[in-house]
């Protein structure tokens, strides 16, 4: 099965100067735990609640005027929406992340997150074993 099968395509993105309390709201709204940062329609960065909460918020400086561009993670792992699921399963799992931007000719298309493996019954247990990783990852 191919990413692009369960992949979430309508999937919000942020541009660099967006502040970090726009990204926050904008996680807060639509339920969600890390955004995409794009220059046009290519990736360039991505935030986390984690990054926010790190690199914003920690360091007890004013968020206020803090952008993305100063809190997100520059080395964005992605995934093509024609690499096999299985792929975006181990990404996961080495990387230590539940979501990949899918990008296409450099553009963003879409979004895939470990919820969405699972969902589909993907090989549940390579699924589980990713998410296994990352909830152990985060104690550490």
């Amino acid at each position: 099965m191919k990413v692009r099968e369960v992949m979430t395509a309508n999937v919000d993105y942020a541009a660099p100067n967006s502040t970090v309390v726009e990204l926050a709201s904008m996680m807060k709204k639509n339920d969600i735990g890390s955004i995409p940062i794009c220059e046009g329609q290519k990736v360039i960065g991505i935030v986390t609640d984690r990054d926010i909460v790190l690199r914003a918020v920690a360091e007890g400086k004013t968020i206020e005027n803090r952008s993305a561009k100063e809190v997100m993670n520059s080395k964005v792992v992605t995934v093509t929406p024609d690499q096999d699921v299985h792929e975006a399963a181990d990404l996961m799992a080495t990387y230590q992340i539940r979501r990949l931007p899918v990008v296409e000719k450099d553009k963003l298309i879409g979004i895939v997150a470990l919820g969405d493996l699972a969902i589909e019954k993907i090989h549940i247990n390579e699924a589980g074993d990713a998410l296994s990783d990352i909830s152990q990852g985060a104690h550490h």
